[in-house]
């Protein structure tokens, strides 16, 4: 049996696992960490000795990993698998990445990697991301993904389909100017 860390607001992790529950934060639970948007949908990671580069933290790579992840796990949880997207023959690419790197992870750490989805048009959106350790309240990472939908037959940007506004409306913050 797989011994499982329970943080007080609810989140469980197994011990040594590289990646693990996934879902929505509560506002409620949300408050007890710091952060930068209200309710995020997260996934849980337990940093692996795979992880860690010559300098003895988390390799740079690794982070962008995560956040890949997390946007998979998210698209999941909402209904849209990278199965269905591939029979919808539309995806989301990604255009541009922003990522600040503020405090190092380490072996053993264990972290939530949090996002939200912006939405921009019908064409392009902004995920948000946020990787915090509970352990000690830190922000190690900020960051956004800007993506564009493409149809996966011809590779061009196209219109996102109904099925993408409809399995996110729930989950789409508002863009922050």
């Amino acid at each position: 049996s797989t011994r499982l860390r329970t943080w007080g607001f609810g989140v469980r992790v197994p011990a040594g696992a590289p990646f693990t529950v996934c879902r929505f934060m509560s506002k409620s639970a949300d408050q007890l960490l710091q952060w930068d948007h209200p309710a995020p949908f997260f996934i849980a990671i337990a940093v692996q000795a795979e992880d860690i580069d010559s300098f003895g933290h988390v390799n740079n790579t690794v982070y962008l990993r995560w956040l890949t992840e997390c946007a998979w796990a998210h698209s999941a949880a909402v209904g849209l698998p990278e199965e269905t997207c591939v029979q919808m023959r539309r995806g989301m690419a990604v255009r541009s990445i922003h990522v600040d790197l503020l405090s190092s992870a380490y072996l053993g750490d264990e972290l939530l990697v949090g996002n939200w989805l912006t939405n921009k048009d019908r064409l392009r959106a902004t995920r948000v991301y946020q990787i915090v350790n509970p352990a000690n309240g830190m922000t190690l990472l900020r960051g956004h993904v800007d993506f564009v939908c493409v149809n996966l037959d011809s590779g061009r940007p196209t219109r996102m389909p109904g099925e993408f506004f409809e399995a996110y409306v729930e989950t789409l913050q508002l863009e922050e100017n």
